[in-house]
């Protein structure tokens, strides 16, 4: 087998879920990994050449090996993070989602105009996320561009691949004076000027770090601003993110307002495509799926806020069945966690729950809606290969052509919650454990591109 002596190699036992539904475990692999963070090789015990590039990599010192107790695992992908507001997580999450923005978003989001406040939050929040094991994360910003991009500077030094958008709002109605864009023209301008900024930063050649479109909600946003946003897209070929069908107020806002739903309106705009990320659409309509099939994009599906401010369940399983492209968001802070693992257990939770239904007083076959349940393997599809799959991006899964993100998760970590019995627990029964049981303590180590992070170069 030709060597690489650029290439690490990586010694472990993988988990991953290339495929929907399934979880791969491959015991005592080998990983290469090329000098951009790519991986060249996947190889099994099984495998031919397995120990010719075991003792090549581990003579020439190239070899990396997990001890016994550590899991190698995908990186975790993020769809949806309002960076902003991680001040906020775990606060006013007992009002409503209009009164939650009026009177605690929109003034702490305010404050960004402060750029050193906005470097100090972001700089926690970033290295949170990393320690949490998130590898990819797409964030809402404010409509401040010099805290945007502090946000994308901080991304780019910490190492975690991510997407930082400028939040665009400009409606006087429904947006506060102190807190939003002058007008639809200033608004694509300054995001026009972020998106350059972010793809010129020295050291971001290889995009680690991108610019991603993002008028807030529809509500929040003229229709001259969503045009203008709509022919950026088009010109820039950017991602887009932005709130659809969230909850029963914002939903029946749009259909008044615009006689269409969320959907159909960021379509007529030009916003929907198959870069296009759509936090949230739990009221989304049979007809909405299909266009969003159609158009290729991607929902974020964040159960933990959801509960908070979405008046229903998103329905993740007829979604996952209509061959919509899903994956995670914890939407912080509407999401009191920073970790996707909490929302994988969320997501079965919020889809037994959607199956089975809430009220007693109802029969058992009224209660809830047949076939909406999810289990461990569909969530941690979300987690990682999902994710990936919405953004179009190789990661979330350990192929030969996929970036290396990944985390090593250890069940013997010294305040680990997870408990594996010996002879009665296999691989696939911690792959479960690691699924319902990890946190912050767990996540040993992160890699993203093949690089080791969570401190700063």
């Amino acid at each position: 087998m030709p060597t690489n002596t650029a290439q690490q190699v990586f010694k472990a036992t993988l988990i991953h879920a290339p495929v929907l539904g399934e979880i791969q475990i491959s015991e005592q692999a080998l990983i290469s990994v090329d000098e951009k963070g790519v991986i060249t090789s996947v190889l099994e015990t099984g495998d031919q050449a397995y120990s010719t590039l075991h003792v090549e990599a581990e003579t020439e010192g190239r070899l990396n090996c997990l001890p016994e107790g550590q899991y190698l695992l995908p990186g975790l992908v993020d769809l949806h993070v309002h960076a902003p507001q991680w001040p906020m997580v775990g606060k006013a999450l007992h009002l409503p989602l209009y009164e939650w923005l009026e009177k605690h978003t929109f003034p702490l989001e305010a404050r960004y105009a402060d750029t050193d406040f906005a470097k100090e939050v972001y700089e926690s929040l970033v290295e949170t996320l990393l320690a949490n094991g998130t590898t990819t994360a797409v964030y809402f910003g404010t409509i401040h561009n010099p805290a945007n991009q502090a946000l994308a500077e901080i991304c780019l030094k910490r190492g975690q691949r991510a997407f930082v958008g400028k939040v665009a709002m400009d409606d006087e109605e429904q947006c506060p004076e102190y807190y939003r864009d002058v007008s639809a023209v200033e608004a694509v301008k300054q995001t026009r000027e972020l998106i350059d900024y972010i793809v010129s930063m020295p050291g971001n050649e290889e995009g680690l770090v991108r610019p991603i479109i993002t008028p807030r909600f529809i509500p929040s946003c003229t229709d001259e601003l969503l045009h203008g946003l709509g022919h950026l897209a088009s010109e820039t070929c950017c991602h887009v993110q932005t709130h659809c069908s969230e909850s029963d107020w914002e939903h029946s806002y749009v259909l008044e307002r615009c006689g269409k739903t969320d959907t159909d309106v960021l379509n007529e705009f030009g916003l929907l495509g198959r870069r296009t990320i759509l936090a949230h659409s739990n009221h989304v309509t049979d007809q909405d799926c299909a266009t969003i099939k159609v158009a290729g994009a991607g929902v974020a599906h964040c159960p933990l806020s959801n509960f908070y401010f979405a008046n229903a369940v998103f329905p993740l399983r007829a979604a996952l069945e209509k061959e919509m492209h899903v994956g995670l968001g914890t939407d912080i802070s509407a999401g009191p966690s920073p970790s996707i693992f909490d929302s994988c257990r969320q997501a079965i939770s919020a889809s037994r729950l959607l199956e089975d239904g809430v009220d007693q007083r109802r029969s058992a076959g009224e209660r809830g809606r047949e076939n909406s349940r999810i289990d461990f393997r569909h969530a941690f599809w979300l987690a990682t290969a999902g994710g990936g799959e919405v953004l179009d991006l190789p990661v979330g899964k350990f192929e030969a052509g996929y970036h290396f993100d990944a985390i090593a998760i250890d069940v013997k970590a010294s305040t680990s919650p997870i408990a594996v019995w010996n002879g009665l627990d296999q691989t696939a029964d911690v792959a479960q454990k690691i699924i319902y049981g990890a946190t912050r303590a767990n996540v040993a180590r992160v890699w993203v591109n093949g690089g080791e992070r969570g401190k700063p170069k």
